[in-house]
């Protein structure tokens, strides 16, 4: 059996996250990216969101509560209207495909590993147990 050092294992790693990066989910994400970074009217929203965050920090750093709740629901009001336009639903709907693709990808290494151990064992696979657990009697290690 080939042994591996973990230099070896981060290289491969670096090679499936060039991998990743060059899939069609990546690609739909940076153009939505530049999409949203190209659109003036997103930019002025998030400005406005930015200084209305700073406006609340000081309301509330001065006990200034009435004023504070005010700053809090126009930046809630224009976070909602940001999220309502085309263009941001689409780049987070890209963030969450490329995030589901990232944890299958963690998923399937995580499960593969496992059953490689389960096996090299002579474990039982299907009841997820290792050899030692299957000779203990399927005692687990809790």
């Amino acid at each position: 059996m080939t042994k591996y050092t973990k230099d070896d294992i981060l290289t491969k790693a670096a090679e499936l996250a060039e991998m990743i990066a060059k899939t069609e989910e990546v690609d739909f994400f940076k153009q939505a990216e530049a999409k949203i970074n190209e659109n003036q009217k997103v930019r002025e929203m998030i400005a406005s969101i930015k200084s209305l965050q700073k406006q609340a920090v000081n309301f509330q750093h001065y006990g200034k509560e009435k004023a504070y709740s005010q700053v809090q629901a126009k930046i809630e009001e224009l976070e909602k209207q940001l999220d309502e336009l085309p263009i941001v639903q689409q780049f987070k709907e890209s963030q969450v495909d490329v995030n589901d693709l990232l944890q299958i990808v963690a998923s399937q290494v995580s499960n593969k590993v496992t059953d490689l151990i389960i096996e090299s064992t002579n474990g039982d696979v299907l009841r997820g147990e290792t050899g030692s657990q299957v000779q203990a009697g399927g005692a687990s290690c809790s």
